[in-house]
C-alpha cells in the first residue's frame, strides 16, 4: 500500500507549516525548525502552489519547468538498454508493489506529481556478493512531459555498481529509491547528458542500514534545467555515505543539486564533495547541502564541501552549506564553499614551463573536475567523461 501524508510535529507550542522558509506573511505561521521535519506526500495537491518565491523554488526558474510540476505526465514504462550483470535483475512493478515508498516519499509538488503519475516502477535488484556493474541506459523518452519512477535495491552483503546513463531529448519528472541493506556495498552513478532542451526535476531517496556503504555520483553536462536532489539517510548504525558530483554549465542552462545528508545512526560516516565549472553568459549552477545529525547519532563524522571554478563573465554559481547538530557527542563535522576564477599562480606554474595559456587553463579544469570523475570507478564510463569535459572546454563560452 502506498504511504500516506505525514504531518510534522508542533514545535514551540506551535504547528509546523508545510513549506520551510522565513518570508511567509501567512498569520501565526511558524517555519520549519529542522531539515527532517518537512512535510511529506505522495499526493500532488497537498502541496502549495509553486509561486517561485518559495526558500527551495526561489533559485530554480520556474517557469521553465512548470509543465513538470503541475503538468500532466506520461507515466508508461519506457525503453531501456541494461547490460548482462550476474546477479542482478531490472524488471518492471506494479505501483502497489511493497517496495515503493521505502526509502522516502517526496517533499516538494514537482516530486509528488511525479509520483502520482508513475504507472510502474522499474525495479534493480543486486544480491552478489561479488562486484558486479550493471549499466542501465535510455534515450528515447521523447520532448514530452513523463513521469518515471526507479528502485535500486542492494541486498545484504551484496557488492554492486549501478549507473544510469540518460541522454536525448526529455521532459523528466522522476523518483529514485535505492536501499542499501546491512553490509551492502552500493555505487550508484546518475548521468545526466540531456539534449540542448530537455528539462529534469529528480529526487533520490535513500536509506542505508547497518554496516552498509554507499557511493553516491551525480554528474550533470546537458539539458536546460536539471534539478537533481539526493536525500540520503544513514539509517543503520555504522553506515557510510558518500555523496559526490559533477557539473559543467553552459550558456543558458540551469544545473541544481540540493543535497541532504541525515546521520541518523550512531558511528556513521558521511562525505560530501560537489565540484562544478561554468561558461558563457546565463549560465548558472545551484548548490545547497543540508547536513543534519541527530540526537542519536553519536560518533558522527561528517564533513561537506562545494567549490565552483568560473571560467568566464556572466555566470552565476550558487553555494549555501548548512549542518545542523542535535548531539554533543561526534567525532567531527563540518562544511566548506568556494566559488572562483583560475588560480593565478597554477596558469603561471604552467605558463613558465612552456604551455600555452590556452593548454595551462584546459589542465586546471581536467585536473579540477577529475578527482570526482575518478571516484566512479568504471574505466570506461570515466574515459567518457574525460572526453565528454574536453568537449565542453572545446566549446567555449557562448
Amino acid at each position: 500500500m502506498s504511504p500516506v501524508a505525514t504531518q510534522t510535529p508542533e514545535q514551540h507550542g506551535a504547528q509546523a507549516h508545510s513549506d520551510g522558509g522565513w518570508d511567509s506573511n501567512a498569520p501565526g505561521y511558524v517555519p520549519v525548525q529542522t531539515r527532517d521535519a518537512r512535510f511529506t506526500s505522495v499526493n500532488h495537491d497537498d502541496f502549495p502552489e509553486v509561486r517561485g518565491i518559495e526558500n527551495d523554488w526561489k533559485l530554480t526558474p520556474v517557469a521553465r519547468v512548470r509543465p513538470l510540476i503541475d503538468g500532466q505526465l506520461d507515466g508508461s514504462p519506457y525503453a531501456y538498454l541494461v547490460n548482462e550483470a550476474t546477479g542482478a535483475s531490472v524488471d518492471w512493478i506494479d505501483r502497489t508493489d511493497a517496495r515503493v515508498g521505502l526509502a522516502g516519499i517526496p517533499e516538494d509538488r514537482g516530486s509528488a506529481n511525479a509520483w502520482t503519475s508513475f504507472e510502474r516502477a522499474l525495479a534493480i535488484t543486486v544480491t552478489s556478493e561479488d562486484h558486479v556493474d550493471l549499466v542501465l541506459s535510455r534515450s528515447q523518452l521523447g520532448d514530452e512531459p513523463r513521469a518515471a519512477h526507479t528502485i535500486i535495491t542492494a541486498k545484504a552483503n551484496s557488492n554492486s555498481t549501478v549507473i544510469i546513463r540518460s541522454s536525448g531529448d526529455a521532459q523528466l519528472a522522476e523518483n529514485v529509491e535505492i536501499v542499501v541493506e546491512s553490509g551492502a556495498t552500493l555505487t550508484v552513478v546518475s548521468v545526466q547528458e540531456w539534449s540542448d532542451p530537455s528539462t529534469q526535476l529528480a529526487s533520490h531517496f535513500v536509506q542505508v542500514g547497518k554496516d552498509a556503504h554507499l557511493r553516491h555520483i551525480v554528474v550533470t553536462l546537458g539539458g536546460s534545467v536539471v534539478r537533481l536532489n539526493p536525500s540520503v539517510h544513514l539509517s543503520g548504525e555504522g553506515a557510510q555515505g558518500e555523496l559526490f558530483g559533477l557539473y559543467f554549465a553552459d550558456a543558458g542552462q540551469h544545473f541544481e543539486q540540493r543535497v541532504y545528508l541525515h546521520h541518523e545512526a550512531a558511528n556513521t560516516i558521511g562525505r560530501v564533495n560537489y565540484k562544478g565549472a561554468l561558461q558563457g553568459v546565463g549560465a548558472h549552477t545551484v548548490w545547497v547541502g543540508d547536513v543534519l545529525i541527530g540526537p542519536k547519532a553519536s560518533g558522527t563524522d561528517s564533513y561537506e564541501q562545494n567549490r565552483n571554478l568560473v571560467l568566464s563573465e556572466g555566470t552565476r554559481a550558487d553555494s549555501i552549506p548548512n549542518l545542523e547538530i542535535e548531539t554533543g557527542d561526534i567525532l567531527g563535522a563540518g562544511h566548506a564553499s568556494a566559488t572562483g576564477r583560475f588560480d593565478d599562480e597554477q596558469l603561471f606554474y604552467l605558463q613558465a614551463r612552456g604551455i600555452t595559456e590556452a593548454e595551462a587553463r584546459r589542465l586546471v579544469v581536467i585536473g579540477f573536475l577529475a578527482e570526482i570523475v575518478q571516484k566512479i570507478g568504471n574505466p570506461e564510463l570515466e574515459s567518457h567523461l574525460h572526453a565528454a569535459i574536453e568537449a565542453e572546454l572545446s566549446g567555449g563560452a557562448q
